[in-house]
């Protein structure tokens, strides 16, 4: 029950509800007031634009989640951390993050609807995981996933607000000048690939990556870590390939084999220009957990096909 109180009459109910019903997004509620599981003073809204007065009650009934869609599926995870609002997992490079067209099972969300079960409380209505943020396919490490609707609001909120520590490992090509430094630039999509992204000067989304050279790979190549100040879709593969230092393996943003590779061996040369996906690995996750308000800090180490690669490169 929710009574409207003299400063806030003049509210859109969906914004009223949604502000003191414990964790409900305002997209949720609109769609609950939609279907008609709002009351007022016991006659039914079903406008979410409606205003409030002042000594009005409210009653939102909240249906049960639906089974799941997708369905899920086992499979095995690296968990890190998990509690009854959330978890943290350590993605494996091939792994689709959510269901699409071509990929429509064998992703990261059918198997959390398996492994969570019945820990999951709904999210959006429906008993899935809350997708918070995303990593590409072929990019490793680690990810916060969702299991109410209240910790996805709270995240997402963080997400937006850049609140989230997060850091990658890299392998590049060349070695970047200054060895430490900023890559900034707006990103947006590629008009004539849409499937790229690409720096867009007068258009897209300021994005900032600060960047630092761990290793020197005899001058072809470099292990650096990257810490995202932005969050855009590509946005370490757009950087560093815009400023001539395109990731290693990368499939979409490395057109030709770099003048840099014949300072290798043919042997580091062969093992870089054949690694199978982008050298990128996300070894960093730090947040503040939506319910405790406890800081939680994850750091997984680079996985073996990356290690392997540095030492074949070292050699």
């Amino acid at each position: 029950m929710f009574v409207v109180k003299s400063e806030q009459a003049g509210e859109r109910v969906d914004r009223f509800i949604a502000l003191h019903s414990g964790g409900l997004s305002r997209s949720r509620v609109k769609t609950l007031i939609e279907a008609g599981h709002l009351t007022r003073d016991g006659q039914s809204v079903t406008e979410p634009a409606e205003t409030v007065k002042a000594g009005q009650s409210y009653s939102l009934s909240v249906p049960s989640a639906v089974p799941a869609v997708p369905e899920g599926e086992a499979m095995a995870f690296d968990i890190y951390y998990e509690d009854s609002d959330l978890l943290v997992l350590n993605k494996p490079a091939g792994l689709v993050v959510h269901p699409a067209p071509g990929n429509e099972t064998g992703t990261l969300v059918n198997g959390l609807v398996a492994h969570c079960g019945d820990s999951l409380q709904g999210i959006g209505g429906q008993k899935r995981p809350g997708i918070v943020h995303r990593l590409d396919k072929d990019t490793s490490g680690l990810m916060v996933v969702a299991k109410t609707e209240k910790a996805h609001l709270a995240l997402s909120e963080d997400f937006a607000a850049r609140r989230i520590d997060r850091a990658y490992l890299a392998l590049c090509w060349g070695c970047p000048a200054p060895a430490e430094g900023d890559f900034e630039g707006n990103i947006g999509r590629d008009k004539r690939d849409r499937k790229r992204m690409t720096i867009t000067p007068r258009s897209g989304k300021w994005a900032l990556t600060h960047y630092k050279t761990l290793k020197n790979f005899q001058g072809s190549a470099s292990l650096v870590t990257c810490k995202l100040a932005t969050g855009r879709t590509h946005q370490i593969r757009v950087h560093f390939s815009a400023h001539g230092y395109p990731l290693i393996g990368d499939p979409v943003y490395l057109r030709r084999i770099p003048a840099v590779a014949k300072g290798f061996s043919a042997t580091a040369r062969a093992a870089a220009l054949d690694f199978p996906r982008q050298a990128l690995h996300a070894t960093r996750l730090g947040f503040t957990h939506p319910r405790t308000g406890e800081a939680l800090l994850f750091e997984a180490p680079a996985p073996d096909d990356m290690v392997q690669l540095a030492e074949i490169l070292e050699a």
